[in-house]
């Protein structure tokens, strides 16, 4: 099917690309599919599109490679309602607020999306009793790691 897309144009997608967030994500209820693109070739960065409106985009990425400690905690709900069987299945990313210049760009730690990729399931997390905050420094992180080597 095609697809009109915020930062890629008209692209085609199959119907086995479309994740499935049954409760939207937060602040948009109604979005309910999206598809997860890449971004920039060879780069970690990915584009989480809505299926229903093509500027609703949100940049993310794996946080890991930028924030090694990182973690989180699925309740027994969460992973039945994801159909989570094997944490090989589990795919997780964080939403970025892109800044000018793009090292001062940040993310979203506090609401990371947890998308079962072989259901083809997400659902965006708030973690309300952790440390972590809507908008830590992306690149800070690196240069902290690579000051300690």
């Amino acid at each position: 099917m095609k697809l009109a897309t915020k930062y890629q144009g008209e692209i085609e997608i199959s119907q086995d690309q479309v994740i499935h967030f049954s409760s939207g994500i937060p602040g948009f209820p109604e979005e309910k599919e999206f598809v997860l693109l890449p971004f920039l070739e060879d780069m970690p960065y990915f584009i989480l599109q809505s299926v229903l409106t093509t500027e609703l985009a949100f940049v993310v990425v794996d946080p890991y490679p930028f924030f090694p400690e990182y973690q989180y905690k699925l309740t027994e709900a969460q992973v039945e309602s994801l159909k989570i069987e094997k944490q090989e299945d589990v795919g997780t990313f964080v939403i970025l607020t892109l800044k000018e210049p793009f090292a001062d760009s940040t993310a979203n730690l506090k609401g990371p999306l947890v998308i079962n990729v072989e259901e083809k399931l997400g659902k965006q997390l708030i973690l309300n009793d952790s440390t972590y905050e809507t908008k830590h420094l992306l690149f800070n992180s690196l240069k902290e790691e690579e000051s300690k080597c």
